[in-house]
């Protein structure tokens, strides 16, 4: 028998599950299966050429009327969404691709086929998409070093299709580990415990200005609010750099010289202290052991650049002879140089950057990485990254000598952060991407601006697409903001669930508490989300930053719930024509749409095997509660700027006319991540009816409260304040830890609700039981 592929190239068109995506497709572009097999069997697309090159463009054929999705670098350092429907739409440096393909009208039974286009790293050299004014898209193929040439790649793009886009794209980055083993998938790596502790980012309080005595004010000034900081990030300013002058040919943004050089592994003056006979001793041991031993800090990481410092390292600095460091000039690929300019990158092509030998750079890694752990320094927070592709000239060309720092940067964090202690920054390309077996937590797009108006909504839906792929390598990083800010509540509602680090870099004594205590627990811990936030099916393909009619949506699950973040987003974005994230809109009006427990996409598997569909659905800001049977929507409108979380929770049929199920803590955002066990034990034997699923008959039909119990519910919960949970039954009795527990019950919505106290041990779990 034969077996048709699933991808294949018939008369000049690339058909997938017998749906044409490209047509006119050359014949110098060659298909390579996958070592996958049956259904999930992806392919590889190569090209050939008729010379050698440093550089090749190979389109592919024509991609006309089918709705994708991107990411994209719209800038050296990150990525960002693009939306279209026709090749035209591709931009350059597009690193990951989505397309959507629907049966034509005859069967409107047949499923949506979502198909993931990979672009890869092939021996030295690394493949983008783009696309063309004929619609056509196009391979970009390039080494970074002229003297580095090929004529043809067989790996280029992995392509890979199915139904059900998120595990798509799951299986394509796990079938190309396995192809390329240069990288790890998520679930393979060790995430830092820093994650599930909120924490506090000196960038936004202070900038290149920050002092021992301004970490110290901080952290300070968080505890005394009651959400103290457990993690702390000492960001760019700590080391020893070029005491240049400030003259009119050195760039400055927000504080960061960009052309400086490091001249030291070791803090700076403003880092210093003399100790009581005046002899110097390590001041950043002193601020780290003030920390840790004053304010309760678990984990301090400090920032660093990939290259040392954003200039990296000075050659021939004293004490740093040996790391053979030469001044280097960048040069930018010809798809980043067609997206934004970056001021970074015109400082250094006037002034060079001082780069360390490849040869010598895990010494260099290790004897700083060393050090700060002699400090007590636990982690790193490895900035400037993407620096590394633009010096690949002399060296192998880009993707070697990005691999050599990663590797080098990697082993160094093993052998001296015992916790995988790193977070990467300004790090997306596929050159680094494809390179990291280890690096867990990746920033998820460009920074929070607490000043650029234009950067708030974009920032929300930048992280969640740009995560669908991050996400697949590490988890996503959504970046620290301001808890006093007019976005404040919006950027926090997003952080909440998506399953990221929860951090602020507010200045000392601007801080909303109010907020803050949504986030965080007395104990400095955070209710982090299960898996990384990504966007809802129904969202993957519009456009919630641009098309004005669509909200963002958001999925994520904790262990007894599903979680949907709704967003408006409108109103700005990175524009092609001006080259910059600007406002498109400045009044984008108000949306309607709608959330079902289906838009949480692993719905199921927290449910288990015999849910029959139906959940409760909490409304974190109306506080609304309301059952939905299977299938069922509710309505949510939003301005601009405005959010809302939507709890689904499934329900448990006890009996015919009893059904419970918990739902968190009711003033928190991501509230049903406090739920961490529920337990069902039935006082007798009887097997359980089936459910006629008539909603209205289980509250009107009210049991006896002097009536034997029928079940006891025991939970386990995190955390402290109002609780809530849904039961079609008033309770007959609760208790938190053993202890009876006076509750509310309303009967019209099946609300139950009770108050945790402060527990006294971090990260407790209060036994709660709940007799029906």
């Amino acid at each position: 028998m034969t077996v048709t592929p699933r991808i294949s190239i018939n008369d000049g068109n690339l058909v997938v599950h017998g749906k044409t995506i490209l047509k006119g497709v050359p014949d110098n572009i060659v298909l390579t299966p996958g070592s996958g097999v049956g259904p999930v069997a992806g392919t590889f697309i190569g090209a050939t050429a008729s010379d050698s090159k440093s550089l090749h463009v190979f389109p592919i054929g024509v991609l006309e009327g089918l709705r994708f999705i991107c990411c994209f670098r719209f800038k050296l350092w990150w990525m960002t969404q693009r939306m279209g429907t026709c090749g035209g739409d591709v931009p350059l440096e597009t690193q990951f691709m989505l397309v959507e393909s629907k049966e034509e009208e005859e069967d409107p039974n047949s499923p949506t086929i979502y198909t993931v286009f990979l672009p890869l790293l092939e021996g030295q050299f690394r493949a983008v998409l783009q696309g063309n004014d004929k619609n056509e898209v196009e391979i970009c193929l390039e080494s970074g070093d002229n003297t580095v040439e090929t004529n043809r790649g067989l790996y280029l793009v992995y392509m890979h299709a199915g139904t059900n886009p998120f595990d798509v794209i799951d299986q394509a980055v796990k079938a190309v580990e396995k192809h390329m083993q240069t990288f790890l998938h998520r679930e393979k790596k060790k995430l830092p415990s820093f994650l599930d502790w909120f924490g506090w980012c000196t960038w936004d309080a202070f900038y290149t200005d920050v002092t021992a005595e301004g970490v110290e004010e901080g952290l300070r000034s968080l505890s005394e609010g009651g959400t103290p900081s457990r993690f702390l990030i000492i960001d760019d300013g700590w080391q020893q750099i070029e005491n240049k002058p400030k003259d009119s040919d050195c760039v400055v943004q927000e504080g960061a010289q960009f052309a400086s050089r490091l001249t030291g592994i070791k803090e700076n003056a403003k880092f210093q202290k003399n100790g009581q006979n005046n002899e110097q001793i390590s001041g950043l041991k002193h601020v780290v052991n003030e920390a840790k031993q004053h304010h309760n800090v678990k984990y301090v990481y400090v920032w660093h650049a990939l290259a040392g410092y954003w200039g990296g390292v000075k050659p021939a600095a004293a004490g740093m002879e040996h790391y053979d460091t030469l001044l280097a000039y960048p040069v930018q690929s010809p798809g980043v140089l067609g997206n934004q300019p970056d001021i970074v990158m015109d400082s250094l092509a006037v002034h060079g950057l001082g780069l360390v030998h490849p040869k010598k750079v895990f010494n260099f890694y290790n004897e700083l990485h060393a050090y700060l752990a002699s400090c007590g320094v636990d982690g790193v927070k490895v900035d400037v990254q993407n620096i590394i592709e633009t010096l690949g000239a002399g060296h192998g060309g880009r993707v070697s000598l990005t691999r050599s720092y990663v590797q080098a940067l990697e082993a160094s964090i093993a052998r001296n952060f015992h916790d995988n202690g790193c977070i990467a920054c300004m790090c997306h390309n596929t050159d680094g991407i494809y390179s990291t077996k280890q690096t867990a937590v990746v920033r998820a797009s460009d920074d929070f601006y607490p000043r650029d108006p234009a950067s708030h909504t974009i920032h929300i839906s930048s992280v969640a697409y740009n995560t669908l792929f991050l996400g697949e390598f590490m988890q996503p990083d959504w970046d620290m903001f301001h808890s006093l800010h007019p976005a404040a509540e919006y950027h926090a509602a997003a952080r909440a669930i998506g399953g990221c680090a929860i951090y602020v870099s507010d200045k000392p004594g601007n801080h909303n508490f109010e907020l803050l205590k949504k986030l965080v627990l007395p104990d400095g811990s955070v209710l982090r989300a299960q898996l990384p936030g990504r966007p809802t099916r129904d969202c993957l393909f519009a456009d919630p930053a641009r098309d004005g009619i669509s909200l963002l949506k958001i999925w994520n699950v904790n262990k007894c719930s599903g979680v949907v973040g709704v967003f408006n987003c409108q109103g700005a974005g990175w524009c092609k024509v001006t080259k910059k994230t600007r406002i498109h809109d400045a009044s984008p009006g108000t949306l309607t749409g709608s959330v079902c427990a289906n838009d949480v996409d692993s719905i199921t598997q927290v449910a288990g095997a015999d849910w029959n569909g139906e959940t409760v659905v909490y409304a974190h800001r109306s506080g609304e509660l309301v059952r939905l049977p299977k299938g069922a929507s509710v309505p949510v409108t939003l301005k601009v700027l405005e959010y809302e979380l939507f709890h689904f929770c499934p329900v448990k049929e006890i009996t015919t006319n009893i059904s419970f199920a918990p739902i968190g803590l009711l003033d928190m955002f991501n509230g049903s991540g406090a739920v961490e066990q529920l337990e069902v034990q039935k006082t007798s034997d009887e097997k359980p009816e089936l459910f006629d699923g008539e909603v209205p008959s289980e509250l009107t039909t009210s049991l006896s409260d002097n009536r034997s119990p029928t079940a006891t519910i025991t939970l386990k919960v995190r955390g402290y304040g109002r609780f809530g949970a849904y039961s079609s039954q008033g309770p007959l009795k609760c208790t938190v830890d053993n202890v009876e527990t006076p509750f509310n019950y309303d009967s019209a919505t099946g609300l139950v609700t009770l108050t945790l106290p402060v527990p006294q041990e971090e990260m407790y779990r209060w036994p709660i039981e709940i007799q029906v």
